[in-house]
Parts: structure tokens; C-alpha cells; sequence
């Protein structure tokens, strides 16, 4: 140090000492310096791999909310239905919701959160926006079974809105559509003739409308035609029915 502070030639010699210093000092960081950058990459790395979990369950999230949207948006659009409908219903209805579905194949019925409280009764007529489902077969307290007119236990009396010709409509249980009985080939249905209650049965007032005429099949060897008809009402897609209070039973209801 004191010739370091009093010879001029030892700043030569601390310089030409300073070039292998440097490299010296430089392999003795190098290894840290390589640590930390690898540190900071794997952070990197573990902090983007998270962002990318949480990006991937908050998307989830996001498209669970958008489809129960959908579901309230398509819940509330057969609703809005339901009331345009019930507005041009005779009598009191009653907005109901499916409960549940029977699971036998070989059955169409349904089961409605009405029940004897809300004054349901044995034959009551349900219809949907678009015409009529079926009837109340039992009732219990709060809830209320309904067997669908595709069953093959239903049957309806139904006529062409064109024409005015009577016919009975009773359930497939394998086309999950409805069959015209005892209609002779000569009847004047044709395809796409539309069929409505008749009002010549205990339940269904006249007018409320059935279906559509899919096909009219005449078989040479057969006395009667084969006519098949898809119900105007959406029984397998309806959450929301209209129960029906039709005039003539109006006297039922005590409020």
C-alpha cells in the first residue's frame, strides 16, 4: 500500500494485475449469475403455467355462465309463450313446471310440481304453447302425473280443422307420434291437414290444437286407412305447460 501511494510504477503493475482479476472475478460470478437467471426462468415458467390454469378455469367458468344464460333466455322464451297462449284459453289456467320424465320407453308421461292443492283434478287437460300435451291422470298433494298423448294407454277425440271430420287419435309407442283408428280410405284427410280437439270427449273442450298430418296410407288389403300425425305440442322439449280449468269446469275451482 505505501508503495502503491508512493512509486508511479505500481499503477502499471496494479493495471496489467487487473486483466486476469477481471477474468477471475468473472468465472467466480458467472455460476451465480446463471443460478439466478435459471431461478428466474423456472419462476417465469411456474408463474405462466398458473396464469394459464387460472385463464383455463376462469374460461370455464365463463362458458358455464354463458350456457345457463341460454337456458334462462330459452326458459323465459317459452314462458312469454305459455302467457300468449293462455290469453287465448276460455276458462282459468295454471303455468306449471315438468318435475320429471318417466324412464320407461314405453311410456309418455310426466310429472308436474301442481298437485290437489292448486285444485288439479283426475282428466284435466294440459296443453303447452303449442297445443295439447295430455291429461292429469293422478294427483297427489303438491305434485300431479300426466300421461302425454303419444302414450299408447291415450286417446283423444280429434277432427280436421278443414273439413270438420271426426276422428280417434291414441298414442305409438314406437314413433312417439299419434295414429288415427278406424278411419275408413275413403275419409277426406290428406297430408298436412290439421287436427283439433272435437270436444266430443269428457276432457279436451273443442279447438285446442292436436297436430299435423304426417302421411295417409292406403293399403288395398286393409279396411281402414294408416294415418299418422306429429303432435303440435312439444312433448319431449316443454318444461312449462298450461294447466286447464275449461269453462265447463270452472265450477271446480273455489278460491
Amino acid at each position: 500500500m505505501v508503495l502503491d501511494k508512493h512509486v508511479a510504477a505500481m499503477a502499471q503493475i496494479r493495471a496489467a494485475l487487473s486483466v486476469p482479476l477481471a477474468s477471475l472475478q468473472y468465472a467466480v460470478s458467472w455460476p451465480i449469475e446463471l443460478v439466478d437467471k435459471l431461478h428466474d426462468t423456472i419462476s417465469t415458467h411456474d408463474s405462466l403455467v398458473q396464469e394459464n390454469l387460472d385463464l383455463k378455469a376462469e374460461q370455464l367458468r365463463l362458458r358455464e355462465q354463458v350456457q345457463r344464460l341460454l337456458a334462462i333466455e330459452l326458459e323465459n322464451d317459452q314462458l312469454k309463450a305459455l302467457v300468449r297462449s293462455s290469453t287465448q284459453i276460455s276458462g282459468k289456467v295454471l303455468i306449471a313446471q315438468l318435475l320429471a320424465v318417466s324412464a320407461d320407453p314405453f311410456l309418455s308421461q310426466v310429472v308436474l310440481d301442481k298437485g290437489s292443492h292448486d285444485n288439479v283434478f283426475v282428466g284435466q287437460p294440459v296443453l303447452d304453447a303449442n297445443g295439447v300435451m295430455g291429461q292429469v291422470t293422478q294427483v297427489d298433494p303438491l305434485t300431479s302425473r300426466v300421461l302425454l298423448i303419444n302414450d299408447p294407454h291415450s286417446g283423444l277425440s280429434v277432427q280436421v280443422a278443414r273439413n270438420g271430420v271426426r276422428a280417434i287419435a291414441v298414442g305409438d309407442a314406437y314413433s312417439r307420434q299419434l295414429r288415427l283408428l278406424n278411419v275408413p280410405q275413403t275419409a277426406d284427410i290428406h297430408k298436412g291437414d290439421v287436427l283439433i280437439t272435437s270436444g266430443m270427449g269428457e276432457h279436451f273442450p273443442e279447438g285446442y290444437p292436436v297436430g299435423q298430418v304426417t302421411s295417409v296410407t292406403l293399403n288395398p288389403g286393409l279396411p281402414f286407412a294408416t294415418i299418422t300425425v306429429n303432435p303440435a305440442a312439444h312433448l319431449d322439449r316443454s318444461r312449462g305447460v298450461l294447466l286447464v280449468w275449461p269453462a265447463i269446469n270452472a265450477n271446480r275451482v273455489k278460491r
